[in-house]
């Protein structure tokens, strides 16, 4: 763990980087409080420091309030070092922000135990902040293919469709769904099904812009959001996506598959100012026209519109392998 050391006596300084060395921690030190304060506005910063409490410019207890004003996403344990002894002294190093004390001359039994004392908070706050990380990843993508879930990509597109507004843009949606997928699982088995997922996700990433957003609507339905492209950029957009899938079989428990996708694409843009629902009914019967007309193709919703189909319900899309 790196460690911050921020003293103007080098005597000191050489004391600490000796003991701190022995201890296998990574050492950074300064003279200076105002050099110290550069270093912990950094992203970078070390986030277990020494600090002496009397030093040229900010002293050690000016240092712990402003690195507490400061906050950040990660915590920085503060340990101050002084000759000062006096119990109002140790509050006021307290209430500064510091979290810890050390009077000088100190013995380096403590120095190395209260060191200890530091990292293990600190660890435990790492742990804590991983933890919470992973069910925030958990509660916004698809554990499968590891993309956005169904309620994260819708969120995405109102977002999208609100900002195309405001920028006077457009936004292309496109709906991809895996062709015969029902037969896969069918025929080969639910491992097999999972392996055509995550690799048809895999294809489909892997022409996407780093700012596009693709997210599982359903069992094998996939929705893309293409920003800042036109009904022929989406379109040109959504076949790019279908080659992908179909340019070569895919290897699969017990052998090789080939599989095609088809797609329907929709438009937001600000002379249409359409809401989500609106969109992707638009993407899902151009969609249901591309599985009607023969699968593997892509269809527009501006494009020759049959004149009936059956109704769709939205609302039912369920993570559930269907029978397209």
């Amino acid at each position: 763990m790196r460690v911050l050391i921020a003293d103007d006596d080098s005597v000191n300084r050489r004391i600490l980087q000796s003991f701190l060395g022995k201890w296998g921690y990574d050492i950074l030190a300064v003279e200076s409080g105002d050099a110290a304060w550069k270093i912990l506005q950094r992203e970078d910063t070390p986030r277990l420091v020494i600090l002496d409490w009397m030093m040229p410019g900010l002293d050690g207890a000016q240092i712990c309030r402003e690195v507490r004003k400061l906050g950040g996403p990660r915590y920085t344990y503060l340990i101050l070092v002084t000759a000062k002894f006096q119990k109002r002294d140790i509050l006021e190093g307290l209430e500064a922000g510091a979290d810890d004390y050390l009077t000088k001359p100190f013995d380096s039994s403590e120095l190395r135990a209260r060191l200890r004392t530091g990292r293990r908070i600190l660890e435990l706050e790492e742990q804590l902040v991983q933890s919470r990380e992973h069910l925030q990843f958990q509660a916004s993508h698809d554990l499968m293919t590891s993309i956005w879930n169904h309620a994260a990509i819708l969120d995405i597109l109102a977002a999208e469709l609100a900002r195309c507004r405001r920028e006077q843009s457009s936004v292309g949606v496109i709906l991809v769904d895996i062709d015969h997928f029902k037969k896969v699982n069918d025929c080969c088995g639910h491992l097999a099904g999972d392996s055509v997922l995550r690799e048809t996700v895999r294809r489909l990433k892997s022409q996407l812009r780093p700012y596009d957003s693709i997210g599982r609507y359903g069992g094998e339905e996939f929705l893309i959001v293409v920003p800042n492209c036109g009904q022929q950029q989406s379109l040109n957009q959504a076949e790019r996506l279908r080659l992908a899938v179909s340019e070569a079989p895919m290897d699969i428990p017990g052998g090789n598959m080939s599989i095609t996708v088809s797609a329907g694409v929709s438009q937001g843009c600000v002379t249409d100012p359409a809401g989500v629902d609106c969109v992707l009914k638009a993407a899902d019967l151009a969609l249901y026209r591309a599985k009607e007309r023969g699968r593997d193709r892509v269809e527009a919703a501006w494009q020759n519109p049959p004149s009936a189909l059956p109704p769709l319900n939205l609302s039912t899309r369920t993570a559930t392998a269907g029978t397209s």
